[in-house]
């Protein structure tokens, strides 16, 4: 297991650069980890181990969204690294291709990993054979691979699998030709969210948000509202985003105000942020006060946000009063910063004292972005209270924004605070534009399925 360990460090440098802080004396030499080291050591390794050894071949993030369904090792569902080397040769790649034929999960899952890293017209013509093995975990390892490479000549060969008759390759199949995003693959995936396994519907489900198609708002709708498994009701809500589908906001709404699982509810209001369309707000504001699980109430208030209707604004300051999450409480802060009402709300005005930092400097950035005048004794106290730099210079951009007076700028000079003497000169010099943004309060990054 040393060895393992060893091979695992090695494949974790693939294709990265290490700065050093030592004086270049000589050009670094990359050295590729010994794959057929790699997949020796890992045959009789332990899953845990196993999948460490897969996650360091290559982990820079999905692209396109959504997650690979079926993996050779169940607990296997990492980000894929990119494709684009070609640098794997034609006896490495041979060797991984039989390791996919003949190997155990373990070496299945590092074996496609490495195939996928490695975007030859080799590794795509072994996969591609692959998808006809008599093996259905094969068949659904070739699929997970094709989708990784995302080589759209890879589309035919797997409409031919999303009616493969043991579910693994239907699953992969049908998120692979999302991934790739071809057009033609619509009619085949359709068919599928309606498939008897909720794998194979799930997958269907995100792989119609990435085709880009229209026509798929219906059934999406329909599965949102009906499907009796949650996480095909999550990721119809998710796909309904990807589409901007405003016909859909009525189901959304409902799926936000009635469906029994909190993260059905929360995508759905991530949903109706995304959506470029007017409705829902009802159901947003229904859920920020009174749904009980915190994190619905924080994408609910990170929704209205996103629309920036003033209308709303009021409804916000309240909810910033009784809330008690905190969390909640700084997203309702930010959310009204971005609808630019023309005074600021009550509860917002209070939450420049709240005893969370990060709510106070969300509030204090909401109020400089109003720029209302009437909450610049609020906000003196607040400057003169608050103890934390970061807060403190939320607090002058408020001030500055608000139409504070020269002369009440000029007592900051005191402040033992560089940065914030140097905003009150710089504000001071070219106006109320010329104080630093910073801390910007972006919101925490919504949910994704």
């Amino acid at each position: 297991m040393f060895r393992l360990m060893l091979c695992i460090a090695a494949a974790a440098l693939v294709g990265e650069s290490i700065p050093s802080r030592a004086p270049a004396v000589a050009s670094p030499v990359a050295v590729a980890p010994d794959v057929r080291t790699l997949l020796a050591e890992a045959a009789g390794a332990p899953p845990h181990l196993c999948l460490l050894a897969a996650r360091s071949v290559g982990n820079s993030g999905w692209l396109r969204g959504g997650r690979a369904p079926v993996h050779p090792l169940p607990l296997a569902n990492d980000p894929v690294d990119e494709a684009g080397d070609r640098n794997l040769s034609d006896a490495d790649t041979a060797f991984l291709l039989d390791q996919l034929a003949t190997g155990n999960g373990c070496t299945r899952e590092i074996a496609v990993q490495f195939l996928a890293r490695y975007d030859n017209a080799a590794s795509i013509a072994g996969l591609t054979h692959h998808l006809s093995s008599p093996d259905a975990e094969l068949r659904g390892v070739a699929a997970l691979g094709l989708g990784m490479l995302g080589d759209p000549a890879s589309v035919t060969p797997l409409l031919r699998l999303v009616g493969d008759a043991a579910s693994a390759p239907r699953i992969n199949a049908v998120w692979a030709l999302g991934r790739i995003g071809d057009g033609r693959a619509y009619p085949s995936v359709a068919r599928a969210l309606d498939d008897d396994d909720a794998l194979v519907r799930d997958a269907a489900a995100g792989a119609l948000g990435q085709l880009d198609s229209t026509a798929a708002i219906t059934a999406l709708s329909r599965h949102l509202r009906t499907d009796a498994v949650p996480s095909v009701r999550r990721t119809s809500a998710w796909a309904l985003a990807q589409l901007d589908a405003g016909s859909a906001l009525p189901a959304l709404g409902d799926a936000l105000a009635h469906d029994a699982d909190a993260g059905v509810r929360d995508m759905a209001a991530w949903a109706i942020g995304n959506i470029d369309k007017t409705g829902a707000d009802a159901a947003l504001l229904q859920a920020a006060r009174s749904d009980r699980d915190a994190a619905v109430r924080e994408s609910a208030v990170w929704a209205l946000g996103q629309r920036e209707d003033a209308s709303n604004a009021p409804a916000l300051g309240e909810i910033l009063g009784h809330e008690q999450d905190h969390a909640v409480r700084a997203t309702a802060a930010w959310a009204i910063g971005t609808m630019h009402p023309n005074s600021a709300p009550r509860g917002l005005i209070d939450a420049l004292n709240d005893n969370d930092e990060q709510v106070r400097q969300r509030a204090a950035w909401a109020v400089s972005e109003i720029c209302d005048s009437s909450a610049l004794p609020a906000l003196r106290r607040a400057m003169a209270r608050d103890n934390n730099d970061r807060t403190k210079r939320a607090l002058l951009r408020a001030l500055v924004r608000s139409g504070e007076s020269d002369a009440q700028l000029l007592a900051l000079f005191d402040s033992p605070n560089a940065q914030i003497r140097e905003q009150v000169a710089r504000s001071l010099a070219v106006g109320r534009g010329g104080v630093d943004v910073w801390p910007w309060p972006n919101p925490r990054p919504r949910p994704f399925p």
